[in-house]
């Protein structure tokens, strides 16, 4: 009943929305424009570009460990700020302009190095020691993680958002079908796709991929047949690092600002992403960012009709709503069980 009356509300809406007049006076509402509907949509496939890659690793972890690694927003913010300060030095020296290659590697290496350290050193000093505890002692051990690293970044950075450089290749936009793109949002979406893909490949085609499956599956018959339980473990978290220091660069060079609080919001939306498509499926992570990105971004569109002050501002109100009514009507996701699994 309530799904229902939430469906026709955004109906309501977005009829109210798309009838507004094309041209209105002053402190009146007008239509937007189609170029204003494709700028929203290339927005919400960016902004999932960058949540896919943080879904994953919620994802990839819940698959081997059954815990939900709420301290996974941070170590995509310290990969994204230990890059700030070498992009910054790039940009000073203005080497991010004249080897924009050469410096986006080393961009992206400090990033990724950072990021899969942090991981490392949640599931050795965080994670291991209560890996037999009920599964309830972990998950606020992650809380307590995240917001050990939180602070940790706003004592030693300041509590100030830092401006984050783009290099001059990414201003602008591409022509593509006959509209433009911002080429910040297609690098951001092609990236993504890419490393979806060579996840996807690495888990289900490869001997560690494998493993993880196999540990995935029971990680005792798993030791058993041999397999190097800790060792998958680690590496599933050093993946997961891998993939969020990428999201990092991307997300600060994509909203030109980095500060101690930026992994939050994003770890939010990429683990309703994971939720909504069915966290421990790859594909399912993919697909549920797809989608919460597309809703961040023309939801509150939608809603203009109502006349609601600062609706840009309910980003976040309907990823908790999408996180709550997937929890009660679709707890395995879109690609997972419909059974909710007990604790």
């Amino acid at each position: 009943m309530i799904l229902a009356g939430l469906v026709v509300l955004v109906v309501v809406a977005a009829i109210k929305t798309f009838t507004l007049p094309a041209e209105a006076g002053p402190g009146e509402l007008s239509r937007y424009t189609a170029d204003t509907w494709r700028s929203f949509i290339i927005g919400g496939l960016s902004e999932g570009a960058v949540l896919a890659l943080i879904a994953l690793g919620y994802s990839l972890v819940y698959g081997i460990l059954r815990m939900i690694n709420f301290a996974h927003g941070e170590v995509f913010m310290m990969g994204a700020f230990a890059s700030y300060f070498v992009a910054d030095r790039f940009s000073d020296n203005d080497f991010l302009s004249s080897s924009p290659a050469i410096a986006m590697i080393v961009i992206l290496a400090v990033a990724i190095g950072v990021s899969v350290l942090v991981a490392i050193l949640l599931e050795r000093v965080c994670y291991r020691p209560l890996r037999n505890a009920p599964r309830l002692v972990p998950l606020i051990t992650a809380i307590g993680a995240s917001l050990f690293l939180q602070n940790t970044a706003r004592g030693f950075f300041g509590p100030q958002a830092r401006g984050y450089p783009q290099p001059d290749f990414l201003d602008g936009s591409w022509n593509l079908l006959s509209f433009d793109i911002a080429r910040i949002d297609l690098v951001m979406i092609v990236v993504s796709i890419v490393l979806v893909a060579i996840l996807d490949y690495f888990v289900s085609s490869t001997r560690t991929g494998r493993s993880m499956r196999a540990v995935a599956l029971d990680a005792d018959i798993a030791k058993l047949m041999g397999i190097d339980v800790d060792r998958v473990i680690v590496t599933t978290f050093a993946i997961g690092g891998v993939l969020a220091g990428v999201a990092g660069v991307m997300f600060a060079m994509r909203f030109e600002q980095i500060s101690f609080t930026t992994g939050f919001r994003p770890g939010i939306a990429a683990f309703t992403a994971a939720v909504l498509g069915g966290i421990g499926s790859i594909r399912g992570a993919a697909l549920g960012a797809l989608l919460v990105g597309l809703l961040r971004s023309l939801g509150p569109a939608l809603l203009v009709g109502f006349n609601i002050p600062s609706v840009f501002q309910l980003e976040d109100a309907i990823t908790f709503l999408v996180l709550v009514f997937v929890l009660l009507y679709r707890p395995g996701g879109l690609l997972g069980s419909a059974a909710a699994e007990k604790l």
